[in-house]
């Protein structure tokens, strides 16, 4: 049985990487499987890299497609021609797409017109915010799936209200989760750590992406002045995304009522965009380079908080037990607020003091872990599919 898995941007990389060690398990013990690893090269990403691949254990994809980018028609377009050319010299019995980017939705619906079944790992969730690209990828990709893997009851849920009969459904766990606790005794001090004088729970994260928080210069510094008055003395670390860095970079330093600092991976040097009144060091925001998958961890794991726009932080932190904040106002995982230590506090300034105060006093929210978010999600997708294959063929 021949099944092709599409991985298109880095966190699919992560998804993706359990669910192979699983089928070369299966294969392994004698089940009829080999697969195909196909990345469209939607992202091109220097963290990408072999060293990427070789510290999460992921096999190079058998082929890249180099898609690239481009506007979000264009890319569709560009992985789906590619994609159908791929699938027509190599054709599956079952094509597996993960999470909510271009490539997901674009090879779901190339393979489906070419009348192969599709799995979705990690269908079902959403935000029902159509204004997120992510959310029209997952809406069309569950639209036409086959099999439909889950991460939590409510994704269930969405999956049956919009018709999928319970026997397409899988609820089998979280796979981010898999890598996350595979690799949780790998996690790696970054050079940033003894540089910056980093003491455990005196610091937090910051990760912002999502347009609307990053792509106009006055929400961003209104976000980051607001993040740095409220750490009260904490260091805040910004791992920051070549697109934002753009944006910090074109903010006017006089404007700004806090000191940044840059830190490279070997010094780190003081540029001070501060006023009169900025009388003390304590309130610096330290901009770094964004980290390794390893030691973005390692931070994240000993932060006292994160506060963030992604959605898959908020799953890491939910795991690892850390104090979470997104500043969005809406989540396609909410069971990270129900359960975990997650909490939404959409996009206006003025909720980051009271968040932060609530944190200081020890009010936050312990948090647990949601359920088959164990480190077993893949073996559990792994045994269904070769259910499906097996039946499938003997029918």
């Amino acid at each position: 049985m021949k099944i092709t898995i599409v991985a298109g941007a880095r966190p699919n990389f992560m998804k993706i990487a359990p669910i192979i060690h699983r089928i070369e398990k299966a294969a392994g013990m004698g089940h009829d499987l080999t697969y195909r690893l196909v990345h469209t090269g939607q992202h091109y990403d220097t963290s990408l890299s072999g060293t990427f691949f070789r510290e999460l254990d992921i096999p190079d994809p058998h082929v890249n497609l180099g898609a690239g980018s481009g506007s979000q028609a264009e890319q569709t377009a560009s992985v789906m021609i590619r994609f159908e050319k791929e699938l027509i010299a190599n054709p599956a019995d079952l094509v597996i797409v993960v999470g909510d980017v271009t490539s997901t939705m674009a090879c779901a619906i190339t393979a489906k017109k070419l009348n192969m079944r599709v799995a979705h790992v990690e269908a079902g969730i959403r935000s029902y915010d159509l204004s997120m690209p992510e959310e029209i990828n997952r809406m069309v990709t569950d639209s036409i799936t086959d099999y439909f893997f889950t991460t939590s009851e409510y994704a269930n849920r969405n999956l049956r209200r919009s018709g999928v009969p319970d026997d397409r459904i899988f609820f089998t766990g979280n796979v981010m989760i898999d890598t996350l606790l595979a690799n949780r005794h790998k996690f790696k001090k970054p050079q940033l750590w003894d540089q910056l004088g980093l003491k455990e729970k005196e610091f937090i994260i910051v990760t912002l992406h999502r347009p609307a928080n990053v792509d106009n210069g006055k929400n961003l510094s209104g976000l980051l002045e607001a993040i740095t008055a409220s750490a009260k003395g904490l260091k805040v670390i910004f791992p920051v995304h070549p697109r934002t860095m753009k944006v910090i970079s074109s903010l006017n330093p006089g404007t700004l009522s806090f000191p940044i600092t840059h830190t490279h991976s070997h010094t780190h040097t003081h540029t001070s965009h501060s006023h009169s009144h900025t009388h003390s060091h304590t309130h610096t925001l330290y901009l770094t380079p964004p980290l390794a998958y390893l030691e973005f961890n390692y931070l994240v794991e000993r932060a006292l908080a994160v506060i963030t726009d992604s959605g898959g932080i908020t799953e890491e932190t939910t795991v690892l037990g850390v104090p979470c904040m997104t500043l969005r106002s809406s989540t396609e995982r909410p069971e990270t607020c129900t359960v975990g230590t997650n909490e939404i506090l959409g996009t206006d300034p003025a909720a980051i003091g009271p968040a932060m105060d609530k944190l200081r006093a020890g009010r936050w929210k312990k948090g647990s872990i949601p359920e088959k978010w164990d480190g077993r999600a893949a073996e559990r997708i792994v045994e269904i599919i070769v259910r499906i294959l097996d039946k499938s063929k003997n029918s």
